[in-house]
């Protein structure tokens, strides 16, 4: 898998992330990025450049089709930059240069003109064109992430003693959801909901212990914190996010980036990033394949689901029984008093 991280530029942590499919040493991806994934690798690091680089990146994914047809010269002088800050620019996105830069625009743009249909007008267009949005966003999600990285934190998490997952804000709702399969599944694991007790949970684990930590900005400061505390307890932390160089890669052990792309879609939805909770539901699936005793630990989940409905019912039984007493002794006193 491609990444074209060189440098995490963040304060906090014992030092960089470093992708395993990019060769630091000389500066240059190992692949090409897979077709449709150039701009949504290009938005996950748009956050870590310096303004004038950030004019250069925000062309490339926001004006494809007219920066394949530019000069290095021309695009410095859309983005009122300089030549050389171009090509810096696509070097610090993890390309070899501009040229390489194009060629991938003009490939993904290919694949796009291939695939384009209009959608229908009136009422079923609007929800065709949301739909058709909502597919690309998730169809490009897939392009940054390091599937290296992905296979190793799903072979930690399947062995892992312990399992905790941190997110606060708009990403709580996704370790909500992502815990009930793991639960399901047989795989224990907590997903507290107050901040405190992430914090205290995390600052408790052990190496023998798994923390995914949660946050599409990847500098959310409370639970950058439980990150922090759980990378000092020595836990392995798996950090899933929408920018690469974001403060949240400095205390990860396993980085997964995705859905970079997915606010800047024609969505225009503010809920919890979808892109993310599916990374999150593969990793989940991939865990749960190498957990070797999961058939019975699943039926022992669902054994006892089927065990508090019983307890349930016959509680509630037993309650409209009472009620049923008491009405006919009402009755048969009030009998008595006629």
């Amino acid at each position: 898998m491609w990444h074209g991280i060189q440098e995490i530029r963040v304060q906090p942590g014992p030092g960089p992330y470093t992708p395993t499919w990019y060769n630091a040493e000389v500066n240059v991806p190992l692949a090409d990025p897979p077709l449709g994934g150039t701009r949504e690798h290009i938005r996950s690091l748009i956050p870590s450049l310096i303004p004038s680089e950030q004019r250069v990146a925000r062309a490339f994914v926001e004006e494809p089709r007219e920066v394949v047809a530019m000069s290095v010269s021309d695009l410095a002088a859309r983005a009122e930059t300089s030549p050389a800050t171009v090509s810096r620019a696509c070097q610090n996105l993890g390309f070899r240069g501009f040229q390489h830069l194009r060629l991938l625009l003009v490939r993904d743009l290919g694949a796009e003109d291939g695939a384009d249909e209009q959608p229908a007008a009136g009422p079923q267009g609007g929800l065709r064109g949301l739909f058709d949005a909502a597919a690309r966003a998730i169809q490009d999600g897939a392009g940054s992430v390091d599937e290296q990285a992905f296979a190793a934190a799903a072979e930690r998490i399947a062995h892992a003693r312990r399992l905790l997952i941190v997110a606060t804000g708009g990403s709580a709702p996704i370790a909500q959801a992502l815990a009930l399969p793991f639960i399901s599944s047989g795989r224990s694991c907590e997903a507290p909901t107050d901040v405190v007790l992430q914090r205290l949970t995390a600052s408790v684990l052990t190496p023998e212990d798994v923390c995914i930590v949660i946050s599409e900005s990847g500098s959310n400061s409370v639970t950058l914190r439980a990150a922090e505390a759980a990378h000092a307890a020595g836990a392995v932390v798996i950090g899933a996010t929408s920018y690469a160089r974001a403060p949240l890669s400095a205390y990860t052990t396993h980085l997964l980036v995705a859905g970079a792309s997915y606010r800047r879609s024609e969505l225009q939805y503010d809920g919890p990033n979808v892109v993310l909770l599916l990374l999150l539901v593969a990793l989940q699936q991939r865990a749960i394949a190498q957990v070797t005793d999961r058939e019975q630990a699943r039926a022992a989940v669902i054994n006892e689901v089927f065990d508090i409905v019983e307890i349930r019912e016959e509680a509630e039984e037993g309650a409209g029984a009472g009620e049923g007493s008491e009405e006919e002794l009402g009755a048969d006193g009030a009998a008595t008093e006629a």
